[in-house]
């Protein structure tokens, strides 16, 4: 409950309320919990596994005030044992949303990192994928707080009692009515009434607030303790902090609107993060650097990490290693998947950057498919022709052979031609092409290579739509955005030059909007390269402001160039993809023709 609600005489209560859970004790049954349990196609999200259910429910002061429940659509085949161990197959999957779609909704069914706590049994696993899986599809994930059952059930079991701490194990030693299945809803409804059994142990210890619970879960050493002190000078303004070692090297990066709040929590027992942990223990100096808007300190996050790598934040320090799929620069050109942005340049067609080497594979599987492309590897020459001997793609008439000289250079510049149109500006062909391929095995009931040739159009689709909105958006020569937060409290005005972060300014109301632009225009420009496709900048950093550009409560203020999507582009086909797979929908064109 919220200070203002409450009455005149229990101020004190109200101004507790206010404070943040890592600086003071929030009774238990004051808390928001959301239980979130998840199935997946594999152990972890760096092998390629993928979310295949999210069940959740939503408590406080033991009362359900919600349910979530959802099968995802994983985009690859489920393996068979693990069909077996949760009973979800393909055809469940098949007319399921995409995580895409399902994220969006599972977090606003949380609610704020600042008021909901997550928990889950097992937390590293299910919060790790739901992590990796919005950091794949450039998601922000809120920074929630996160109880684990299995460290508190560690701390308050004992070996005599049980001899593991197994969902199932918890579940027959507090004689549940409804026992875990191996199905997310049914695991996060067993972990609630877990959560409780062992909530009541531990009142009779004193246990009574959050911060009770969490440090008593997740206890904090005498060097964590102490080094809380290297916060206290640090500004509660709105920027970026920096963990340095004793050589001053920065060891983690990150941004808040609150520095010196943001970083009291890492010296709490808020802190699960066993990386975390070892990073306190390593750091000398902690260091703030203020910045005049929220987006200012984000794009400077990623520049800073990109350039220095530190070696505990994970996302965005290999821009390097993005990968894009293009066709080779030789005689017979084929498709080929190439590593970095910098490699490319405005009149290379290429799409991308894609989420990892799978997704790659399949889109080329996908234009292989449409398309009489060569897939051999080797270079094509005078000399190796006479040597060659054709592959049983010539057969199959998926391939001119130009191996073997059966197609002249002129004849199979019409196929590198198509293949060119079909990683710049047309998508339809490859659609309908794929479309008529996935009727035909599924009329056969050929379903799973029916599924495979789905999941080739869909990653295509994902690569080319990316690479049409990269486009578009970093070959604006100026915009000027003015983004509005709530109440109009808070103006970010920015000024983005060819999908780089220029200068930007906060500002307290609307009277001072033009101040604020004539004052971006006559910041000094700098020269941008022609001959880049993102200029100065990476994707990661022009997707990012996009997004803050195109947001509902952004409005432009000056525009030079045109930032436009075509009405039937890839974006176009990818929703009709995705909304085909859904027999209950219709399926409505939702491109845009101009921004």
């Amino acid at each position: 409950m919220r200070a203002s609600t409450r009455t005149s005489n229990r101020t004190s209560t109200a101004k507790a309320a206010q404070q943040s859970f890592d600086e003071l004790g929030v009774p238990l049954r004051h808390g928001t919990f959301v239980v979130v349990d998840l199935e997946t196609t594999g152990t972890s999200p760096a092998s390629g596994a993928m979310i295949t259910e999210i069940g959740a429910v939503k408590i406080r002061g033991g009362e359900v005030l919600g349910e979530f429940h959802t099968l995802v659509n994983p985009g690859s085949p489920i393996p068979p044992f693990i069909t077996v161990l949760t009973g979800i197959t393909d055809a469940m999957v098949a007319p399921a949303p995409l995580f895409q779609e399902v994220l969006p909704a599972f977090l606003e069914f949380c609610g704020g990192a600042d008021e909901t706590i997550l928990i889950a049994h097992n937390a590293p696993f299910d919060i790790g994928f739901l992590k990796a899986a919005a950091d794949t599809f450039s998601y922000p994930w809120p920074n929630f707080r996160v109880l684990d059952t299995v460290k508190i059930a560690r701390k308050t079991l004992t070996r005599d009692e049980t001899p593991n701490v197994k969902l199932g194990t918890l579940a027959q030693y507090f004689g549940l009515a409804e026992p875990p299945t191996h199905r997310a809803l049914d695991d996060a409804r067993a972990t609630v009434e877990i959560f409780y059994r062992l909530l009541e142990r531990l009142g009779n210890v004193g246990v009574e607030t959050l911060e009770d619970l969490q440090n008593f879960s997740h206890p904090l050493s005498q060097q964590e303790r102490s080094k809380r002190s290297l916060a206290d000078e640090l500004p509660s303004s709105t920027g970026l902090y920096i963990f340095r070692d004793k050589e001053d090297k920065p060891l983690y990066i990150g941004i808040s609107k609150n520095i010196r709040k943001r970083v009291m929590t890492y010296f709490s027992a808020s802190e699960t993060r066993t990386r975390m942990r070892e990073m306190i223990s390593l750091t000398s100096r902690i260091e703030a650097l203020p910045t005049p808007t929220l987006i200012d300190a984000q794009v400077r996050e990623l520049r800073m990490i990109q350039t220095h790598a530190p070696r505990y934040n994970r996302r965005s320090k290999f821009q390097e290693r993005t990968l894009w799929l293009t066709l080779t620069d030789e005689k017979f050109p084929r498709l080929t998947i190439t590593k970095g942005h910098s490699r490319l340049s405005p009149d290379v067609s290429a799409i991308g950057p894609f989420g990892g080497r799978i997704d790659a594979d399949l889109a080329r599987e996908a234009l292989h498919s449409a398309t009489s492309i060569r897939q051999c590897t080797p270079r094509i020459t005078a000399a190796t022709i006479p040597k060659a001997s054709a592959c049983i793609l010539l057969d199959l008439k998926k391939c001119s052979a130009p191996c073997i000289g059966a197609t002249s250079e002129a004849e199979y510049g019409v196929v590198v031609s198509t293949v060119d149109s079909h990683l710049s500006y047309h998508a339809g062909d490859v659609v309908t092409q794929l479309f008529e391929r996935i009727s035909h095995l599924s009329r056969e009931e050929r379903f799973e290579e029916a599924a495979n040739v789905r999941n080739q159009l869909t990653a295509y689709l994902r690569g080319f739509a990316r690479a049409e909105n990269l486009r578009s958006f970093s070959s604006l020569e100026e915009l000027i955005v003015a983004k509005f937060g709530e109440n109009d409290e808070t103006i970010e005005v920015a000024h983005i030059q060819r999908g780089r972060l220029r200068s930007s300014i906060s500002i307290t109301s609307r009277d001072e909007v033009p101040s604020a632009l004539q004052f971006l225009i006559a910041q000094e420009s700098e020269s941008i390269a022609s001959d880049l496709l993102f200029p100065h900048s990476t994707p990661e950093e022009v997707e990012m402001l996009m997004r803050w550009a195109s947001d509902n409560s952004a409005r432009p203020l000056r525009i030079s160039g045109e930032w436009h999507l075509p009405t039937y582009g890839a974006g176009f086909h990818k929703n009709k993809v995705e909304k085909l797979a859904k027999p209950d929908e219709s399926v409505a064109p939702t491109g845009r023709a101009e921004l």
